[in-house]
């Protein structure tokens, strides 16, 4: 195993500078979602830079909503990394002006107004949390608030007159919310533009976010060529979904996701929780295996030769180790290893433990951190994950609960399931489990 992540974490340092445009453009688009226009027009951009003696420059922004970055976001800086190493200018901006207003993309209500106080405290460490992924020796770390209080109010008519108000409200999300009859202010119609003047003050050649962010980067496009500027090229990556199995995309807001400052045990425990079915996407999204040998992994996992747990530990070392280094990897494994290859769950001296059973099941699952919507719990129990475990005397028994099983008060299907038996009770969902107090 440290033979394995020692030589895959290399590969996030590999010198790319000397790769023809065609293969590094290649590259970037074996890992994009999307890539606009095209691999080809990326090639002939790095070309055209090289002719004119200047640096590509490739830019990626993130608004500081909340003190942590989590994985999620690295997905699309993993492709800015690769970037630097073919020894193109990064530009990572963070937004202090735009978090004022709060990205849009994907909301169903307006986001809660920042101060400046909030946004001071968010983005205070955000440097130290990417650091991991580039080389800030060689990279621009901006903030936009920088440039965007300069902005007078003749620039920003100038733009938007030119800006058909069709184009903002092309957004479903925008537009679900106007059925809907809820809020939608001026400012968040307006994000894309203030963001896209990002893009014409670093005069970028690419820019590289998330799915999510493509319409705003056609925003940008629009507005640099407003401003007499090439548009940019957009590389757009895949989102990763939480760790909880939901479905839905990691995020702070659903408690899904992995924050960058978390140690490194914490790291591999919460990879080490994800569904199989999320193995090869979060290696396609966070690591550096090429796709031959994604596919040899998928047929050793089809023919049996290879358990999805054995290669959930490989990439739970090796999202650990690309974060805190292959040592710390390593221990987090040894340490998990310890601690889950104990015969009975009665060993595992530091579960939660549920007292209150009058709640319903789902409350109860909210209320531990094991999910953070009913839907969520819903969606648990119809794939079979959501169960109540007896212990005794190193045996188990295990009944499996129903979405509408999940409604009821705790202690009244335990009653009802359990009623007789004899030994430690548990809650499982999904892989996480919480000890069911024996006293009530």
């Amino acid at each position: 195993m440290r033979e394995l992540l020692t030589e895959t974490t290399q590969r996030r340092s590999l010198d790319l500078s000397d790769l023809p445009p065609a293969e590094q453009a290649a590259l970037i688009a074996a890992r994009s979602q999307e890539l606009q226009p095209a691999a080809d027009a990326l090639a002939e951009r790095i070309i055209e830079a090289d002719k004119k003696g200047r640096r590509f420059i490739a830019k990626f922004g993130i608004d500081p909503t909340g003190a942590e970055v989590h994985l999620g976001h690295t997905v699309p800086m993993l492709i800015l990394s690769r970037f630097q190493r073919m020894g193109h200018l990064v530009v990572f901006i963070v937004g202090d002006m735009t978090a004022k207003i709060g990205d849009p993309s994907g909301r169903s209500d307006e986001r809660p107004a920042l101060t400046d106080e909030d946004i001071a405290r968010n983005l205070a460490t955000y440097r130290e949390q990417v650091s991991p992924f580039f080389d800030f020796e060689r990279a621009q770390f901006r903030h936009n608030g920088d440039w965007l209080r300069q902005i007078t109010l003749p620039k920003v008519i100038e733009i938007t007159a030119q800006i058909p108000v069709s184009m903002p409200l092309q957004r479903e999300d925008f537009r679900k919310r106007l059925d809907a009859g809820q809020g939608l202010s001026l400012a968040e119609l307006l994000y894309s533009v203030v963001m896209a003047l990002d893009s014409v003050e670093t005069n970028c050649d690419l820019e590289v976010g998330g799915i999510d962010q493509f319409l705003n980067m056609q925003m940008c496009r629009k507005v640099m060529d407003i401003c007499g500027q090439t548009p940019e090229l957009v590389v757009a990556t895949s989102l990763i979904e939480g760790t909880d199995g939901s479905g839905a995309k990691m995020s702070k807001s659903k408690g899904n996701y992995v924050p960058l400052t978390a140690p490194p045990g914490e790291i591999f425990g919460k990879i080490m929780s994800v569904p199989d079915r999320l193995l090869e996407p979060y290696f396609q999204a966070l690591s550096e295996w090429v796709d031959s040998e994604l596919a040899v992994t998928r047929e050793r996992i089809s023919s049996g030769s290879l358990h999805p747990m054995d290669l959930k530990k490989i990439l739970a070392g090796e999202v650990t180790a690309a974060i805190h280094g292959v040592d710390a990897a390593m221990k987090a494994r040894e340490e998990f290893v310890a601690r889950f290859s104990k015969r009975t769950f009665g060993e595992v001296d530091d579960l939660p433990t549920v007292a209150d059973l009058s709640k319903s099941i789902t409350e109860v699952v909210k209320a531990l951190g094991f999910a953070s919507s009913n839907g969520d719990v819903r969606r648990v129990a119809q794939q079979n994950g959501l169960r109540l475990v007896v212990e005794s005397d190193g045996n188990q028994e295990q009944v499996t609960l129903s979405a509408d099983e999940a409604r009821e008060p705790l202690a009244a299907v335990v009653k009802d399931k359990l009623d007789g038996q004899l030994g430690d009770f548990y809650l499982k969902v999904g892989r996480k489990l919480a000890r069911i107090n024996p006293t009530v």
